[in-house]
């Protein structure tokens, strides 16, 4: 017996110019994925930013600080900055970028210029760590170590070839610098940057430092020998090696930088978005500033140990990142920063905090000379007490 089957005719011109077809943004990455889970980042499924404040909406310390010539934390929460050179800058928090999805930017201008680099001379604009506790599903140290990918958006007037160092230290330390290049002066430019794993090394499994990134604004000769675009053990020479732009050299230059976002794969997703009170939680397990411009904040009770020294409970929002931060005062216009009451008597002062015992949801402040000492003051009595408007405590628990 003899079957005949019949197919539809099929025209194959036609097929082939279907693959034509373009596929979109979101497809073209979904086709460039290599593994199942690159493609379930793709879609927005789970968490993927390893970046807290990458829209940098959260500044808790203030908004602008001037005359800035060491490094530290200045207004955008987590975001510090970093300097070894002759300069002085302004680092701000700006809210009007011109771009839909990011308002906030974070905001480097030059006010004192180092007109002359020298050899071993560094600017970082924007000075970034990961807590190695959120690093471990990258494998690192391992043969299946996890390619990751860095995008942000990026505005200066200084083009030219910029460096990102990344940088760790267990182990031994070790770098990545990968190059991105400014064209345009003034114009806001998306740049991507994938990042190759380091099979050599792990990453600390802790609360301490895991991942460092320096956004390198202005670069010495002595950094600058040769490139790493792969993981290398960390010399002098090849810290920002391609990097030329020599930015700072004129009073004025800027350098502005939002949407920062830090995650799995060969591939930058869409930006990842969190509500504000997220966001805020997030920053505030390494910073909490508790202080308003205009209005008197609690801050905590407890009671009198001697007629002028106090203890005083705090309570916490989250957990801090560890258990002995420390304490910045800051004096409102009249040079105070806390009023201590014992029932209805306030003494006005701007003494220094020191911690007592802490727990995961508060801890213990003993500030001595918190109060006068008048009655009805008397060690026992219990208290309340308030950061006076204008000023702030900070308690920092910072990488």
């Amino acid at each position: 017996m003899v079957v005949k089957v019949s197919k539809p005719e099929i025209n194959v011109r036609e097929k082939i110019s279907e693959l034509d077809k373009p596929s979109g943004t979101a497809g073209q990455a979904m086709l460039a994925a290599e593994t199942p889970q690159e493609q379930f980042n793709l879609i927005n499924a789970g968490r993927r930013n390893m970046i807290i404040n990458g829209d940098m909406r959260i500044a808790q310390r203030g908004t602008s600080a001037t005359g800035v010539a060491s490094n530290g934390y200045y207004a955008t929460d987590r975001m510090a900055f970093y300097e070894a050179n002759s300069g002085t800058y302004t680092v701000r928090q700006d809210n009007n970028s011109g771009l839909a999805e990011f308002p906030h930017y974070h905001h480097i201008i030059a006010t004192t210029a180092d007109t002359s680099l020298g050899s071993t001379e560094l600017v970082s604009g924007l000075f970034y760590k990961i807590e190695g506790n959120d690093l471990q599903h990258l494998g690192y140290g391992t043969s299946g170590a996890k390619h990751t990918t860095l995008s942000f958006w990026v505005r200066t007037n200084v083009p030219g070839d910029y460096t990102v160092s990344i940088y760790k230290t267990f182990g031994s330390a070790r770098v990545v610098a990968p190059i991105y290049t400014v064209e345009h002066a003034g114009v806001w430019q998306y740049v991507t940057l994938v990042i190759p794993p380091d099979t050599n090394t792990g990453i600390n499994n802790g609360n301490g430092d895991g991942l460092a990134f320096y956004f390198n604004l202005s670069s010495g000769s002595s950094y600058t020998v040769s490139e790493a675009p792969n993981w290398s053990s960390y010399t002098t020479g090849n810290w920002s090696g391609g990097h030329t732009a020599h930015w700072g050299k004129t009073t004025n230059d800027y350098w502005h930088i939002t949407g920062v976002q830090f995650e799995v794969g060969k591939v930058a997703t869409p930006f990842e978005h969190r509500s504000y009170g997220e966001e805020l939680a997030l920053c505030q397990r390494y910073c909490y500033v508790i202080g308003h411009p205009s209005q008197v904040i609690y801050l905590g009770t407890g009671s009198m140990y001697t007629t002028t020294a106090v203890n005083l409970s705090v309570p916490l929002p989250v957990q801090l990142r560890h258990n002995n931060p420390s304490f910045t005062r800051v004096a409102n216009g009249t040079g105070n920063w806390l009023n201590v009451y014992v029932g209805a008597t306030g003494t006005v002062s701007n003494v220094a905090p020191l911690q007592g015992d802490y727990t995961q949801s508060n801890l213990r402040l003993y500030i001595p000379g918190a109060h006068s000492g008048n009655s009805p003051s008397a060690a026992g009595a219990g208290v309340w007490s308030m950061v006076l408007a204008g000023a702030q405590l900070i308690i920092n628990a910072e990488l």
